[in-house]
């Protein structure tokens, strides 16, 4: 099971970092997403990473604001959130490919075999 933290209200032009943790289980041998999900829109892929960290993607919408890493010592996957803005209110959630060896991630949701219950972040002054 995953878990998120480090959600909350953050005003325009702030930042947050989430962590995405691993109850029961290691986080190291998975490739980890990051999605979002707003009030009546469906659920986007923000980042993701490979199983080893040497791979990592971003939705066009995020690139240059966010910043996605692991460190699999902390068994922990973070998403370093600048420059927050309005439209990325939404719950975010991680997300793990359940595939053995060296796995790339991806943005797409059907991809993805376990899913945490979600952090809520709102950006608003």
């Amino acid at each position: 099971q995953l878990v998120e933290s480090g959600g909350g209200l953050v005003q325009p032009g702030g930042s947050l970092r989430l962590s995405c943790s691993a109850s029961g289980g290691t986080l190291a041998v998975l490739a980890i997403g990051w999605f979002r999900q707003a009030p009546g829109k469906e659920r986007e892929g923000v980042s993701c990473i490979s199983t080893s960290g040497g791979s990592t993607k971003y939705a066009t919408s995020v690139k240059g604001r966010f910043t996605i890493s692991r460190d699999n010592a902390e068994n922990t996957v973070y998403l370093q959130m600048n420059s927050l803005k309005p439209e990325d209110t939404a719950v975010y959630y991680c997300a793990a490919i359940d595939i053995p060896g060296e796995t790339m991630g991806t943005l797409s949701v059907w991809e993805y075999h376990i899913w945490g219950q979600g952090t809520q972040v709102t950006v608003s002054s």
